[in-house]
């Protein structure tokens, strides 16, 4: 069986900013890796290599196998679950449309049932929320919709990019346990940008710390925090207060 996510020495520029530099990355199946490190350092666009958001210009980016220059991006995109920033709800949409958007894209007869059980997965009762507008939810409960509506087609892989970033502290830690349980429960295969040390800890089985485009280190937690592979690492781990 192929690796669900691989890269191979992928590089990228935006102009004369190097984002990625000759990166490689594997995230087997079932499991979780959070790409960390600070703004800049090419989390994000290692991310959206994955669905074609971005394209490299050197090396190549595997889904499943599969070589993602040679995929369609359309379909690419409707067989992984994204989760960007802020959620991306659209607006003028209710609730259940926006999370049934890929199953219908797919042409899936049971698009609005799909949506309704997607929301029950991630503790919403379609009846209290299918019709409302998304301006209507609370910040919590807009992050669980855009969950939802990445997991409703039922994908094997799902993307998240800092998905409870712009959350209270509160309602953050609920809904990274409650992921952390989803995630278990159904076996996704999932990539994580986070900014948060912690949050990588608790949600991934696999970290991966990047710096200036490149990764400096793929480690499990414990790994990480006993051994940090290079003075950058150690600086991270101090300057999020996790004891090496």
């Amino acid at each position: 069986m192929p690796t669900p996510l691989a890269a191979r020495n992928v590089s990228h520029r935006f102009g004369s900013v190097v984002a990625l530099d000759d990166v490689s990355i594997d995230v087997p199946a079932g499991r979780a890796v959070a790409l960390v490190g600070e703004s800049g350092s090419g989390k994000t666009t290692l991310l959206r290599c994955f669905n074609r958001l971005t394209d490299p210009d050197a090396g190549s980016v595997l889904v499943d196998g599969d070589d993602t220059a040679a995929l369609d991006p359309v379909a690419l995109r409707r067989r992984i679950g994204y989760v960007p920033q802020e959620g991306g709800l659209m607006p003028h949409w209710r609730v259940r449309r926006n999370v049934a958007l890929v199953p219908w894209l797919r042409g899936q007869e049971d698009a609005t049932a799909q949506a309704d059980r997607a929301l029950q997965l991630v503790g919403l009762e379609p009846a209290a929320v299918a019709e409302r507008w998304p301006r209507e939810l609370s910040g919590g409960q807009r992050q669980r919709v855009a969950v939802a509506r990445a997991l409703a087609a039922r994908p094997d892989l799902v993307l998240l990019d800092e998905p409870f970033g712009a959350l209270d502290a509160i309602t953050r830690a609920d809904l990274q346990a409650s992921f952390r349980d989803l995630r278990r429960e159904l076996a996704i295969t999932t990539l994580l940008v986070t900014h948060d040390l912690s949050e990588a800890f608790l949600l991934a089985d696999r970290v991966a710390v990047m710096h200036a485009g490149r990764i400096e280190q793929v480690a499990t937690p414990d790994e990480l925090r006993a051994a940090p592979a290079t003075p950058y690492v150690r600086t991270l781990l101090a300057r999020a207060r996790v004891p090496a």
